[in-house]
């Protein structure tokens, strides 16, 4: 670019101005009325800004168009031709479908970078989430590590916030979450502070002595966050929070652990009305019947007391179903039907997992297989990959063996969590394509509470994509949780994903997901999870298609 050029450019009214003023100029026109305005000479138009200069430089025709995105315009594209009448109809039809394809471009990246600051910070307070303070933590456990320090790790749970909720609406409580970070903050530095829960939040102590100087450290913070009241509208609120404390190496000699701990003290002190807790071996007292869990697990796999349940996924329009997720139960002759939570982070924590892990693929397949064979529309069954499962380097030959067992298609589906396949995402790439080349199809789980890197994300073999509970929940009340689901379900699509919604148990969830074009839904709306035979019941009811 030559000085002259360079001198145009500068010179050029880059503001938006009123339509009728002097100093619009064709892009002014362009955004304000929202469809492209030609100049074919520019000689003869008194709506060309700088025509003497444009003259100059060559320029005989121009013309501007809007780059809209939802109607909006967010910018012009604006061309120069040194010909007079060069934008003919055929040329602007072509620059039409480029500027389009500029403006989705832009809203694009702008979705990206939305869900990209989404999947790292709180949207309320601005402060780390969950996913990112794990990171910090870690970083935090590796420098103390290797200059033999301490840290201590604080969880700080509000009282009453559902209370403010209720009483004053979540308007109030979202101030008060806004302020007390706000306050929060001024005591400590920068990235040791974040939002891991509603009404939770995370604390790094670094360079602790011990439990003296932490509790001294919390008794400042507590002090200085929840003296005085907060003004939440019209209300002056006076709060104040639990804690629970885990010190490092003490208590975990890793970020996870260290977060179970602390976990475990915020319960006791929940629990006895403490101020603060810190995490002792007393509160792994249930040790010894986890050891009696896990033997009554063994023999739960040999006597075949593991059984599954199936929840159908309907398509949002039609109800139709068009697909099952397997879910394993057990039933115990001496426990009774022992819930998943108890038993399944054991089973992955023991190995067991494999076993089960194996056993439940089989008997999937084998499950799709009698529906076909009593002409049934079998729906495909989708089964849950633990971590245990994905990182085992025969992952891919394991499933392959189970597939191969069977007479049929095999019509299953592998859902796998978001955070689990960023564990490693080079190598679970690899895996997960030659899972897909075997007819198994692919979906993210629980999408939206890992941190999945939209780069990544377009690069795995999916086929689908499932939106966690906790966002369907929330949209209903929160405009920013329907936004972000929006915004999922329309990346979902650019990348040419199925999008299923869990957990919806309401038909004003179902309206606003139709509405948003999501594709399928899975919840008690619907169906609880069911046995074999009382899945086969729903799909011989089910209509023809």
């Amino acid at each position: 670019m030559d000085g002259i050029e360079e001198d145009y450019i500068k010179a050029m009214p880059l503001g938006l101005t009123d339509p009728g003023s002097a100093g619009c100029g064709l892009s002014g026109q362009a955004v304000n009325e929202r469809k492209a305005m030609i100049s074919n000479d520019m000689t003869q138009d008194p709506r060309v800004l700088l025509a003497k200069e444009s003259l100059e430089l060559g320029f005989r025709s121009l013309v501007t168009l809007p780059l809209l995105v939802a109607g909006e315009a967010v910018g012009v594209l604006a061309l120069y031709a040194g010909e007079v009448g060069f934008f003919d109809d055929e040329e602007m039809k072509l620059l039409h479908e480029l500027a389009g394809d500029i403006a989705f471009a832009l809203d694009h990246i702008e979705k990206a970078n939305k869900l990209d600051y989404l999947a790292y910070y709180d949207q309320l307070t601005g402060l780390a989430n969950r996913t990112l303070f794990l990171e910090r933590l870690n970083q935090y456990v590796h420098a103390a590590g290797a200059a033999g320090d301490k840290i201590a790790l604080v969880l700080a749970d509000v009282e009453r916030l559902r209370t403010v909720n209720d009483s004053l609406g979540r308007p109030a409580g979202d101030a008060l979450l806004r302020q007390l970070a706000e306050r929060l903050a001024r005591g400590v530095a920068s990235g040791e502070l974040a939002r891991i829960g509603a009404d939770v939040f995370a604390i790094v102590l670094p360079g602790i002595k011990g439990k003296s100087a932490a509790t001294r450290r919390i008794e400042t913070i507590w002090h200085n966050c929840f003296r005085e009241s907060i003004r939440a509208g019209d209300s002056e609120i006076r709060i104040s929070a639990k804690a629970g404390v885990a010190l490092f190496p003490n208590n975990g000699a890793d970020a996870e652990t260290l977060l179970r701990n602390a976990e475990a003290a915020l319960r006791r002190a929940k629990d006895t009305g403490e101020q603060h807790v810190f995490h002792a071996l007393e509160m792994t007292e249930r040790s010894a019947a986890k050891l009696t869990l896990e033997t009554k697990l063994r023999q739960a796999l040999e006597n075949e007391e593991f059984v599954l349940h199936y929840q159908p996924k309907v398509e949002l329009e039609t109800r139709r179903i068009v697909g099952v997720e397997a879910l394993i139960r057990w039933q115990s002759p001496e426990l009774g039907s022992v819930q998943p939570g108890a038993f399944i982070p054991l089973m992955e924590k023991t190995g067991l997992i494999l076993e089960v892990g194996a056993w439940a693929l089989a008997r999937a397949v084998r499950d799709h297989a009698r529906w076909t064979e009593q002409a049934l529309t079998a729906p495909r069954v989708a089964v849950n990959v633990s971590a245990v499962q994905l990182r085992r380097r025969n992952f891919v030959d394991s499933v392959q063996r189970v597939i191969e067992q069977g007479a049929m298609p095999p019509g299953i589906d592998l859902e796998i969590t978001e955070s689990l396949i960023m564990d490693d995402i080079q190598g679970n790439i690899e895996k997960l394509k030659a899972v897909r080349d075997l007819g198994v199809g692919l979906a993210i789980d629980d999408f939206g509470t890992g941190y999945s890197s939209l780069g990544y994300l377009a690069r795995l073999p999916l086929h689908a994509l499932k939106i966690d509970r906790s966002f369907i929940i929330a949209m209903s009340d929160d405009p920013n949780t329907m936004t972000l689901v929006s915004t999922i379900i329309s990346l979902a699509h650019a990348l040419g994903l199925k999008v299923v919604a869990e957990g919806v148990d309401s038909e004003e969830q179902a309206k606003f997901l139709r509405l948003l074009r999501c594709d399928e839904m899975q919840g008690y709306l619907f169906s609880r999870p069911v046995p074999f035979d009382r899945m086969t019941a729903l799909l011989t009811q089910a209509p023809k298609t």
